[in-house]
């Protein structure tokens, strides 16, 4: 009797879109030059709780010059891994919108999560950006190109007033008290390699970790609207990792 063949799993472009930014640290630019040619740079860059990219630029850029000209402009985001193979295996996504500079603390907060001090240098030159997405372009793939809208691509962040207004007191206190729990977060729920792991950001969908210039994704197992709700995910991952830890030694 022949077997049956394993079914693929149903391909999710939402997903597999947000995939990508939550996983890369650098991006390509394309700004619009005074004489309408569109000129790309390499930029490194974060994501707010909605998903939407954040830069740290500098005044003296030629993008930057471009930007405050013209507002407009396109993100390529590049899953990392695909180095050392067929450089378009990878999925990656490109973003249409505008950017401009913002005030939100939570932009230059959440780029530093990411990028640390020495990536978001505290010049007077440098400005947090925000990019107003209008639509996103996933190419995932064989037969995997799928064009999204904002309201597709981006985190709904209705009704998480309070897990956002309590996002950094929730970050700083896993970082200062509890990096071994987030060290078992990466290393036993996610695979990955031991490394100075660290919360990057906490959304009502999941929480980001960075290590060593890594970025990784862990969602939470359902919505999260408050603290006290990111809180109960972040306490039973901990004792979950603990209790496969505990089994693999028995």
């Amino acid at each position: 009797m022949s077997a049956h063949p394993t079914a693929e799993p149903t391909f999710d472009p939402v997903a597999a879109a947000r995939a990508v930014l939550h996983s890369a640290r650098t991006a390509s630019l394309a700004t619009l030059t005074g004489e309408g040619h569109p000129f790309a740079s390499l930029v490194t860059f974060a994501t707010l709780p909605d998903l939407a990219p954040v830069l740290w630029l500098s005044d003296l850029a030629v993008h930057s010059r471009n930007l405050a000209r013209e507002a407009r402009a396109s993100l390529l985001v590049v899953a990392p891994g695909g180095e050392g193979g067929d450089p378009l295996a990878g999925a990656r996504v490109t973003l249409t919108g505008t950017v401009a500079r913002t005030e939100d603390p939570a932009a230059a907060r959440r780029f530093g999560w990411v990028h640390g001090s020495a990536g978001r240098p505290d010049f007077a030159d440098f400005h947090a950006y925000r990019m107003e997405v209008a639509s996103a372009h996933l190419v995932a793939g064989f037969g995997r190109i799928v064009t999204l809208t904002a309201d597709d691509l981006l985190i709904d962040l209705a009704d998480a007033e309070g897990l956002l207004s309590g996002e950094a007191m929730v970050v700083d206190h896993m970082n200062e008290d509890h990096g071994d729990a987030i060290g078992l977060y990466a290393t036993v729920l996610l695979g990955l390699p031991p490394a100075d792991w660290r919360l990057s950001g906490c959304d009502p969908d999941g929480v980001d970790l960075v290590a060593d210039g890594i970025r990784a994704r862990l969602p939470f197992p359902g919505r999260a609207a408050t603290v006290a709700e990111a809180g109960g995910h972040l306490k039973n991952w901990a004792k979950l990792a603990r209790e496969r830890m505990s089994a693999t030694k028995n």
